[in-house]
């Protein structure tokens, strides 16, 4: 289900994926408030449409000012541990990694998931994309279920 917000003119492409980071100091007294902050703060997006016929509004956070746009939650893929990894099953993150350079870090520590909090696997997608794991940890790249 796709909800509307505002976003950057720069960022209101269709396919275009954020997370939401919630209220800045900027918002404060802004006209348009109630329909920027209107998402979920730190759950992971994806743009499926811009409205059409809408204006594009000032903002004090965004150059070339916000556009109206259609939202919804984005999946996203990660490294997990592999044992006892499927479909359906509960998992966390191993934790952050510190070798940035590795093909596998984007998804070792991927944006919108915490290390803390537990995430439904809704499909195994395989091998992550690195030969070797630094830390020695034996991953399987899955996609983690988008909140609703």
């Amino acid at each position: 289900m796709s909800t509307v917000t505002l976003i950057g003119s720069q960022l209101a492409e269709p396919g275009t994926e954020f997370v939401y980071e919630g209220e800045a100091d900027a918002c404060a007294g802004c006209p348009y408030r109630s329909q920027c902050l209107n998402l979920s703060t730190g759950t992971k997006y994806r743009v499926t449409s811009i409205r059409e016929n809408a204006q594009t509004l000032e903002c004090a956070m965004h150059d070339g000012g916000v556009r109206a746009v259609e939202v919804e939650p984005a999946p996203t893929r990660a490294n997990i541990t592999s044992k006892g990894a499927f479909a359906g099953s509960k998992t966390s993150l191993p934790g952050p990694c510190p070798y940035v350079e590795c093909p596998s870090h984007e998804y070792c520590e991927p944006d919108g998931v915490e290390f803390d909090e537990e995430y439904r696997i809704s499909e195994i997608v395989g091998e992550p994309p690195h030969e070797v794991c630094h830390l020695d940890r034996s991953l399987e790249l899955v996609e983690l279920e988008t909140e609703s």
